[in-house]
């Protein structure tokens, strides 16, 4: 399988925080290209500052990082609350803040120029809110025709949500966003709670994990662990380890539709699986639902150990 050439666009987060270890651990499958930043688990300036964390805790400066939106496109956001990420968004364990800088320009423009650059090149990973990508769409539309693939972590379409409206996070965050990238007609892969609440932590997992000895493989169980007493399921993770062995999992193709009234079941996403030739008008995407998990935590461990 070729190399995939990546941006990351995310809001750590400590998934996040572990996708991206995940794929600097994976060099031979995945080229980051740029990590992009957006308001999600935490405030924007936090998601940038963790994304710098997080490159220099691995030793990749080398990566640049481009701060994005502050706020959803059209709804100001919701009232930030506590999180099972901590304070500062990375399990509050006193991660070494970077001494590299983030980069001026703005994410949507570095997606923007990067794709019209290297047409056909390019995979785009929002493990966050797509408020980035969506405006990347508005602004410079012709983009939609020159991203090789979007593979995402948002959604939950055949399984409850894990807000009060019955939505994914990701999405409720800024369902317009979401409804603006899922109607592109892009190649996306989706990976809603239908697979990541599969993506399950549990003692033994960790038990696991700890045989690793690195300074690094410690940070990161310790935030897993953090993060694990609020939410056991390893979401982000998914979209980089499906970059690395698509044969972990498996999945269905439909047309989605995000709810974007307040006064409905706002962020909730609705999906016409596309059999018997209905919604084959539509947009679609390949919705997975399915993981060999336990391959995925082999996965996991196996690649943490190398960094």
């Amino acid at each position: 399988m070729a190399k995939s050439r990546i941006i990351v666009d995310c809001d750590p987060g400590v998934d996040d925080a572990i996708a991206l270890l995940l794929a600097f651990a994976s060099p031979g499958e995945i080229e980051i290209v740029g990590i992009t930043t957006v308001n999600g688990n935490v405030s924007l300036p936090l998601t940038t500052r963790n994304a710098l964390r997080i490159t220099a805790m691995a030793g990749r400066q080398d990566i640049p990082v481009y701060p994005g939106c502050s706020r959803p496109i059209i709804l100001p956001g919701h009232p930030r609350e506590p999180s099972v990420h901590g304070l500062d968004g990375l399990g509050d364990l006193g991660v070494a803040d970077a001494t590299h800088e983030a980069e001026r320009q703005h994410a949507v423009d570095f997606i923007i120029d990067t794709v019209l650059r290297e047409p056909g090149q390019i995979t785009l990973c929002p493990i966050g809110p797509m408020t980035n990508i969506a405006l990347a769409l508005i602004k410079e539309p012709s983009i939609a025709g020159k991203i090789k693939a979007i593979v995402l972590m948002g959604g939950a379409v055949f399984s409850p949500g894990n807000t009060a409206t019955d939505a994914e996070f990701n999405i409720w965050i800024d369902p317009h966003a979401a409804q603006v990238v899922l109607s592109s007609d892009i190649p996306i892969t989706m990976f809603g709670l239908d697979v990541t609440r599969h993506a399950t932590l549990t003692q033994e997992r960790f038990e696991r994990l700890e045989r690793g000895s690195s300074p690094i493989m410690k940070t990161a169980i310790a935030m897993m662990r953090y993060y694990g007493s609020g939410d056991a399921s390893l979401h982000d993770p998914c979209v980089t380890a499906f970059l690395i062995d698509p044969t972990l999992f498996k999945g269905v193709d439909a047309a989605i539709e995000v709810d974007c009234d307040p006064a409905g079941t706002y962020g909730r996403t609705r999906a016409t699986p596309i059999e018997n030739g209905a919604g084959k008008d539509r947009p679609t995407c390949h919705v997975i639902t399915e993981v060999d998990d336990e391959r995925l935590f082999q996965l996991i461990d196996q690649r943490l150990r190398l960094l």
